[in-house]
């Protein structure tokens, strides 16, 4: 085979065989027109095939200069990434990162939006009054009751129901009415923050702190850690690739709080959505149960913007019986000491699934600075109610 030329080699070649002919034979001026264009051809033709390397040629066919052709073309094939992304991915990124650059205009006053995923009636809905009372146009209520119309006591929550579906625990169907709830909370364009609720949820600050607390911040509170146990990377199934990595695959509560930017972003977002609902499930293969509510944002928001989330949750759960389910509160165990205690909590556990039971333990660090973890908890009996909110009118509680 020929050797291939250098273009500035072909370039030269081409020239000295059109001036050894030009002294031949004495050329016309019109032919010299036609010589002209036919060198300029090559030399486009040569630059097309042998791209210049040289950093002098770059502003000749780049408005950017050298160097940013995989970041304009490609601006998501950076080093961060072990691969390159398919076609999916790229158009999910795009969308994502204008997303994350949208800075919306801030209302006159920014609300927090409750988010309740409830079967039915909500238990605690008398403390819910208490907590919102004298703060309206502050806050907005979203109720999704997965099996039964709920009985409204109190008119923060009468008309605030939303189209709901049925909800198995376990199921991607949790995640679904998360997703609905979302979707009728983005229509007031004055909600900036959104807070995810269970039935068994209270909150154990009052409104002024919580309201402060979540707009004050530009984090969602979203839990992500990595459970490298049973309960955790156990659960990662190979069909997830190429979009969801074993090496990115989180656990985290599904109880959070989220900022505006980042809701839009779970409406957005169908890629990593349908892996989650087709690979994170119960009973898949090997005998293994994954639950999409733990698992889909934590692992999202931990790919696609790990600095935006705080990584816990600011409702408090106790996990330390290391059940199947939290440890649940009765009317007995309501005290002062108790609500006290859970509100200035500044560490966040994790309990791993591994054969040693560890303790992750991370500061609730804000800013450089360490903060109380929670606002609200969970799960607490219908029966505590009374005492609750007797704590609550309390003029002096948290």
């Amino acid at each position: 085979m020929k050797k291939e030329l250098a273009w500035p080699q072909f370039i030269t070649n081409s020239l000295i065989m059109v001036v050894g002919s030009r002294n031949r034979s004495q050329l016309k001026r019109p032919t010299w027109i036609i010589l002209f264009i036919f060198i300029v051809c090559i030399f486009l033709i040569a630059v097309y095939v042998y791209p210049p390397q040289s950093t002098s040629m770059c502003s000749l066919f780049s408005s950017q200069g050298c160097g940013t052709r995989s970041s304009s073309t490609f601006g998501l094939l950076t080093p961060e990434f072990s691969r390159p992304l398919n076609e999916q991915e790229i158009q999910s990124r795009i969308v994502i990162n204008e997303i994350l650059k949208f800075y919306p205009v801030q209302s006159k006053i920014p609300k927090v939006a409750f988010l309740f995923l409830t079967p039915g009636s909500l238990p605690f809905e008398k403390l819910w009054h208490m907590f919102f009372q004298g703060h309206e146009g502050k806050f907005s209520v979203y109720v999704h009751a997965s099996k039964e119309k709920p009985v409204h006591i109190s008119h923060y929550f009468v008309g605030r129901d939303i189209h709901s579906e049925p909800v198995e625990w376990g199921r991607i169907s949790m995640v679904e009415a998360e997703r609905r709830l979302l979707a009728s909370a983005l229509s007031d364009p004055d909600n900036e923050h959104f807070v995810l609720l269970s039935e068994s949820c209270i909150p154990v600050r009052r409104f002024d702190f919580v309201y402060n607390y979540l707009l004050l911040t530009n984090v969602s509170f979203i839990d992500s850690y990595v459970d490298p146990g049973p309960h955790g990377n156990g659960r990662y199934i190979e069909h997830m690739l190429p979009e969801v990595e074993k090496k990115d695959f989180r656990k985290g509560s599904q109880w959070l709080t989220m900022k505006r930017q980042h809701a839009i972003i779970i409406m957005a977002d169908s890629l990593y959505f349908r892996k989650f609902k087709y690979y994170c499930r119960p009973n898949m293969e090997g005998n293994r149960n994954c639950y999409a509510d733990e698992h889909y944002l934590p692992t999202m928001f931990t790919m696609i913007d790990p600095g935006g989330i705080a990584n816990w949750s600011v409702t408090y759960v106790d996990w330390s019986e290391r059940k199947w389910h939290p440890k649940s509160f009765r009317a007995s165990d309501i005290t002062y000491q108790l609500i006290k205690k859970i509100a200035y909590i500044d560490e966040s556990l994790h309990f791993i699934s591994d054969a040693k039971r560890s303790v992750e333990i991370t500061p609730c660090t804000l800013n450089g600075f360490k903060r109380s973890c929670y606002l609200f908890a969970r799960k607490f009996y219908p029966e505590t109610q009374d005492k609750l909110m007797k704590l609550f009118s309390n003029s002096t509680m948290f």
